[in-house]
């Protein structure tokens, strides 16, 4: 079996487990468990593989909590961000699940002493509350503390089949790290395609996020950090880890996310794709009014799919237009629209020398009114680079055929280039799919700037200008035309043909007709 056959099989697996352990629980509202009990899982044998360094002599989990010294700890936090005793490690509890009739209390105590060991140290902010949805004590698990614990030990054994060994590689502990971020990613994705518009609310397929990291790293040898001000669950960012040495990203990722649940989710799988503490910062917030990292700022790489056309205070707060995110554009977002805030709060953190690749509702690209006065400033400035028009139905919880938004800070020209990928998809059952043949259909063109006939065209700012500042891809690439070509001669032709054959038949049944009426009248 291949590592892809194995991989896919592991992720069957869990898959199985999510729904078998679940009952009658919704998916949805269970999703946390599961992907708590991995998490958990991961960061204790992360953490044993820490403590361990390689010495087959040292088991972690056997050790007495008793021999743990104030240094060993001290220094296990400053490096790992948190402290697990051995008693605390998911193989321990696992062990003794089915029989342990206080597991709910046990799993509660254990998770409050995570992230209590971060408090006073530099990690504390990044740890503390990430077992916060994992609440061992809601009657969604049962109405009694033994239909918790039977819910509970149920998915602890679950996770615990799960084999994360080395799927064909020679470094054991990176390949069991990938897997286990795969899994993490995997069950994010089936929870997002099962719960509706929701869904794609936290999280962006993975097919989309690695057109969008590569749109905004494109030629760049390095970046300082990479950002993201909707972040969700993470998925943005930690594509252009993965599909980019880890060096080329210097001081890490950061994000923010308003959900709570969404922001827990976030910073576990950072941990679970092996970015430490120190070299992420995601933040709980509105980032529109509330925004993080004012002092951080800039940033040499932008990613973000923040919600659709959502409300905000807009001009109900009046400070908002002299904000520095806003004030240059002169005018604000739509109360009814924020699409435009987010975008205008992306190109505010972002460096002189990076990108940033927003995923847009098409409808800002054509509207009247601010936004229209937005696109204005923008296309004046000279920030919009690219935009990239998709094919529907490739997020989940929604058909839209959605727009890509590149801007820069650097453009070697006043042009503005329109690339029409709504041809570009597979077609699966429930979603469409970008395959890696398209985004390098994309980047290619993205790369070179070359018009090509029905796919890429770059416009002068004057023609964007004579057009309102629309920025639709449909005004600037002519869509091809898909009718069968008909040949008019030769259809003139075939007609002539035709016809003299009706003239020639008809000419034959006025014979006939006449012959019958001349045997009739001799009759």
């Amino acid at each position: 079996m291949t590592s892809t056959q194995q991989r896919a099989a592991l992720q069957r697996q869990i898959w199985q487990i999510a729904n078998d352990v679940r009952g009658a629980v919704d998916g949805w509202d269970f999703k946390q468990y599961v992907l708590g009990t991995l998490f958990y899982r991961f960061i204790s044998e992360n953490f044993a593989s820490y403590i361990e360094a390689g010495d087959d002599s040292i088991h972690y989990a056997e050790l007495a909590d008793s021999v743990i010294t104030a240094d060993i700890k001290d220094d296990a936090i400053k490096t790992k961000g948190y402290f697990i005793y051995p008693s605390q490690l998911f193989a321990k509890v696992v062990a003794s699940a089915n029989t342990n009739e206080s597991l709910n209390t046990d799993l509660a105590a254990i998770f409050a002493a995570i992230e209590s060991s971060a408090n006073g140290y530099p990690s504390e902010k990044d740890i503390k509350g990430l077992f916060a949805d994992f609440d061992t004590t809601s009657n969604r698990l049962g109405n009694t503390v033994k239909d918790k614990n039977t819910r509970l030990a149920a998915v602890l054994k679950g996770v615990a089949e799960l084999d994360f060994g080395d799927f064909g590689g020679s470094d054991f502990e990176t390949n069991q790290i990938d897997l286990f971020g795969d899994a993490y990613e995997f069950l994010i994705s089936n929870y997002a395609a099962n719960a509706g518009k929701s869904g794609g609310e936290f999280f962006t397929p993975q097919h989309v996020s690695k057109l969008i990291a590569q749109l905004a790293m494109h030629k760049q040898t390095s970046v300082n950090k990479i950002y993201d001000p909707a972040c969700g669950s993470g998925s943005l960012l930690l594509q252009a880890k993965k599909h980019f040495d880890q060096h080329l990203i210097q001081d890490g990722f950061w994000g923010q996310e308003l959900n709570h649940t969404t922001y827990n989710l976030a910073r576990m799988n950072m941990f679970l794709h092996n970015v430490n503490y120190d070299k992420f910062n995601i933040q709980l917030g509105d980032t529109l009014i509330d925004p993080h990292f004012g002092d951080d700022k800039p940033f040499d790489a932008i990613v973000s799919n923040p919600p659709y056309s959502v409300k905000w205070i807009g001009s109900d707060d009046p400070t908002l237009i002299n904000d520095d995110r806003f004030a240059p554009a002169g005018v604000l977002a739509p109360k009814s629209k924020a699409d435009f805030a987010f975008v205008l709060h992306a190109l505010s953190y972002l460096s002189s020398k990076g990108r940033a690749a927003i995923v847009c509702f098409p409808g800002i690209f054509y509207r009247g009114g601010a936004e229209q006065k937005i696109r204005q400033y923008l296309v004046d400035s000279n920030h919009v680079e690219t935009v990239i028009s998709l094919a529907p139905n490739l997020f989940f919880g929604t058909t839209i055929a959605v727009t890509i938004l590149v801007l820069s800070k650097h453009k070697a020209d006043t042009t503005t280039q329109f690339i029409d990928a709504s041809a570009l998809f597979k077609k699966e059952t429930n979603n469409n799919t970008l395959l890696d043949e398209h985004i390098d259909q994309i980047m290619a063109v993205f790369d070179n700037k070359a018009n090509v006939d029905h796919f890429a065209r770059s416009v002068s700012h004057a023609e964007i200008a004579a057009n309102d500042y629309n920025l639709s891809v449909s005004s600037y690439v002519e869509a091809k035309d898909t009718r069968e070509v008909v040949d008019i001669a030769q259809l003139n032709a075939q007609l002539k043909t035709t016809v003299a054959k009706i003239d020639q038949l008809r000419k034959d049944i006025d014979a006939i007709v006449a012959e019958i009426e001349g045997e009739e009248q001799e009759a």
